[in-house]
C-alpha cells in the first residue's frame, strides 16, 4: 500500500519530470526449512519505506479524453522499520535489513480526463539495485548464510487522480 503526492514539471507537451514522494507499507514472510519450531522456521518482514522517486513520463498526442504515456525512472527510498543497528540477529529472532534503498521504476499507463479531474491507471515495476540484507554474525547461520541477496521487486497498480 502507497500514499504519495505529486509534483511534475512539464518540459513540452510530450514530456514531463515528475518527483512522487510516498509512504509504502509492506510485508514479507520468509520460510526456512529445517527448523521444527514455527517461531524459528517463519520470519515476518513488515517494512515501511519512504520512497523518492524520480521520474520521466513520455506521453503521445492526447486523443480526446485520453493520453497514453510511458514512465520510468530512479528512486531512493529510507526502510523505516530496517533494525540495521540493532545487535540482535536471527539467532534472537531479529530479522534485520538496511535502511536505505536504491533502485529503478518503468511502467505505463493512461491519463483520462474527466469534467473536474484527471484519473491515471498505470503498472509500474520497482526493482532494488543493492542488497538489503543486513547478515547474521555467524557466517554459517540457517537464516543468512545460504541467501546471495535480498533486493525489492513488486508489481504495483497505481492510482493517480489529480
Amino acid at each position: 500500500f502507497n500514499v504519495g503526492v505529486l509534483t511534475e514539471v512539464r518540459i513540452n507537451k510530450f514530456l514531463d519530470v515528475r518527483f512522487e514522494p510516498g509512504l509504502l507499507y509492506t510485508s514479507r514472510s520468509l520460510g526456512f526449512p529445517g527448523f521444527t519450531s514455527e517461531a524459528d522456521a517463519i520470519r515476518e518482514v513488515r517494512s515501511t519505506y519512504i520512497r523518492f522517486p524520480l521520474l520521466l513520463k513520455v506521453s503521445t498526442k492526447r486523443f480526446n479524453n485520453i493520453k497514453p504515456f510511458i514512465i520510468g525512472g530512479a528512486y531512493t527510498s529510507l526502510n523505516l522499520g530496517a533494525k540495521e543497528d540493532s545487535l540482535d540477529d536471527n539467532s534472537s529472532g531479529e530479522f534485520r535489513m538496511k535502511k536505505s534503498v536504491y533502485g529503478y521504476e518503468l511502467g505505463f499507463g493512461i491519463d483520462f480526463y474527466t469534467e473536474y479531474f484527471k484519473f491515471t491507471p498505470s503498472i509500474r515495476g520497482v526493482f532494488a539495485l543493492n542488497d538489503e540484507l543486513v547478515r547474521d554474525d555467524d557466517p554459517n547461520s540457517p537464516w543468512t548464510g545460504n541467501i546471495d541477496g535480498m533486493r525489492t521487486r513488486g508489481i504495483f497498480v497505481n492510482f493517480t487522480f489529480e
